[in-house]
């Protein structure tokens, strides 16, 4: 792995599309003016070869070439898993 290539952590909201899943990445901010932490949130497409990631777990993901239009970012772990109970 190249050391220039970004990972990331963020939490699956959708694992509906075939081999792939949407992640959430929330980071925290501080607003310029106001000077409280806001939290700003990205979704990305990652590509799940082997479509582990289930709604609600943890997971990390690296850039990549583009693998399709929106999907440029490929699954390296799953951090931690979600319950059941969590995911309702």
């Amino acid at each position: 792995m190249n050391d220039s290539m970004i990972k990331r952590q963020g939490v699956v909201t959708s694992d509906k599309p075939e081999k792939k899943c949407v992640v959430r990445v929330t980071r925290s901010v501080m607003h310029p003016i106001y000077m409280k932490r806001v939290k700003k949130s990205k979704k990305f497409m990652v590509h799940d070869e082997k479509n582990d990631a289930n709604i609600g777990d943890t997971v990390e993901f690296i850039d990549c070439r583009p693998l399709t239009k929106r999907c440029s970012h490929r699954l390296v772990a799953i951090i931690n898993r979600a319950s059941k109970a969590e995911v309702l």
